[in-house]
């Protein structure tokens, strides 16, 4: 547990620094906790805005090599790739304590980033497609470990206060990492200069975890000390769960409807790419569509910071889970019902950008709570096999669904809205059960703390 003492903090939750006092603006935050908040929204910040210079930089790659077809296979491929990775995962989380396991996941992906400057230098064939799926990966593995160590070392009442705030830093990075994006590819930078850039971003990342463990005044958890030594593995841990089935379940219809949304979006975008080149000769396509992601991305992650920073922590107050969990649903719903009645670029950009923001904010809160009231096993090897594999094949199943859609029925933009308003119902009634799952186990959790 993160603080010294729960009930303590309550009764001296006015008192505090300058910086305890500033945050309550955004959220509940109690005397002692800034500090710390301030360092986990920073290393999450930090990620996120490495992680949108490198999926900005993917886009041009992957769509000017094999057009929106190609993205959705890529997407898909990457679960294939997670079948081998995931256990491979859970067998470093087995052997090595927390800070040896984050340096050498890092350092990990910081060399494959190496790996892909140099082959992109060579001119080497198929780049675009293999960096499309390590990218997939690299923002899994990273987010999920992140927010594994976060749930590791707070607990349920905390979580449910702090996560909202320390949230902010990923919904922050997220649009500066695409505007700097953006500015790069207007300036004429090489997707190359660009991934060192992020790979010089991930180390000060990396230092930032060094820096909070060793300035933190707060107790250090025993499973950031010993291994998790248990010897399931994150697929056998969730298939033994009833909870965490339903927590796969959810997550792999909700990439479903997202990512044949972007499908949608990206086929529009490269016809306006291909129409405005034939117009305009000497166009650079690639530029092209680099800018207009940059773009989308700025302004789906500003609508998200300000979703997380003034609306996450309140609905979570006043609606709880229910409140957090149902807002994607429901926002996807409505999104693709106007699309199924229209397939013009701007509408679905616009209701991309609601659905994203919605998802980056809301639904991103809702997914790390969730994790609260679990074992510290689960919420490192688990969450892995979930917010990974379990992820991905939603992409799979969405990048069937655009294979169906493409060469047997020749599906239009509006037409694969409507297939996703399908998974958005059946998400709906999944969001049911997993929250009567949940308060089953908070109430569990509750009683036996009691005991």
């Amino acid at each position: 547990m993160v603080s010294t003492n729960e009930q303590g903090q309550g009764e001296r939750g006015t008192e505090g620094s300058a910086i305890d006092r500033l945050l309550r603006v955004f959220g509940d935050v109690r005397a002692g906790e800034g500090r710390d908040v301030i360092f986990m929204f920073l290393n999450i910040f930090l990620l996120l805005l490495a992680y949108y210079v490198l999926k900005t930089v993917r886009e041009p790659l992957i769509l000017t090599a094999g057009g929106a077809e190609m993205k959705s296979y890529a997407a898909a491929a990457q679960a294939a790739v997670l079948l081998f990775y995931v256990p491979a995962y859970g067998w470093l989380v087995s052997r090595l304590p927390r800070h040896r396991l984050i340096l050498v996941v890092v350092l990990f992906f910081f060399g494959w980033i190496q790996v892909f400057f140099f082959a992109g230098l060579a001119g080497m064939p198929f780049l675009g497609f293999a960096f499309y799926v390590w990218v997939g990966i690299f923002s899994l593995t990273m987010i999920a470990q992140f927010w594994s160590m976060a749930n590791d070392i707070y607990s349920k009442p905390e979580g449910d206060r702090l996560f909202p705030l320390i949230a902010i830093g990923s919904t922050l990075g997220a649009p500066l990492g695409a505007a700097l994006a953006e500015r790069l590819f207007s300036a004429g930078v090489s997707p190359w200069t660009m991934m060192q850039l992020a790979g010089a971003i991930l180390l000060v990342h990396l230092s930032l975890y060094f820096t909070v463990r060793r300035t933190s005044r707060r107790p250090t958890p025993a499973t950031a000390k010993t291994a998790h030594s248990g010897g399931s593995n994150g697929f056998a841990l969730v298939l033994q769960s009833p909870y965490l089935r339903l927590i796969a379940l959810l997550l792999v219809l909700l990439n479903i409807v997202n990512t044949t949304g972007e499908y949608i979006l990206g086929s529009l975008v490269t016809a306006r790419a291909a129409a405005a080149a034939a117009a305009t000769p000497g166009l650079d396509q690639g530029a092209f569509i680099g800018s207009f992601y940059g773009n989308y991305f700025f302004w789906v992650n500003i609508a998200s910071v300000i979703l997380q920073a003034f609306v996450v922590s309140r609905v979570v107050k006043y609606l709880g889970m229910a409140g957090a969990l149902f807002a994607l649903p429901l926002v996807a719903f409505g999104a693709y019902g106007l699309i199924a009645t229209s397939g013009a670029l701007l509408l679905v950009r616009v209701m991309k950008t609601l659905e994203n923001s919605t998802d980056y904010s809301m639904m991103n809160t809702a997914k790390q709570m969730l994790w609260l009231p679990t074992t510290s096993e689960q919420k490192f090897k688990a969450k892995q096999a979930i917010d990974t594999f379990f992820v991905r094949i939603g992409d799979m199943l969405s990048a069937a669904v655009v294979f169906v859609g493409t060469t047997i029925v020749s599906l239009s933009p509006s037409g694969f809205a409507g297939i996703n308003l399908v998974f958005v119902i059946a998400s709906l009634a999944v969001a049911w059960a997993l929250l009567r799952e949940y308060r089953h186990m908070t109430q569990e959790a509750r009683q036996k703390t009691a005991a």
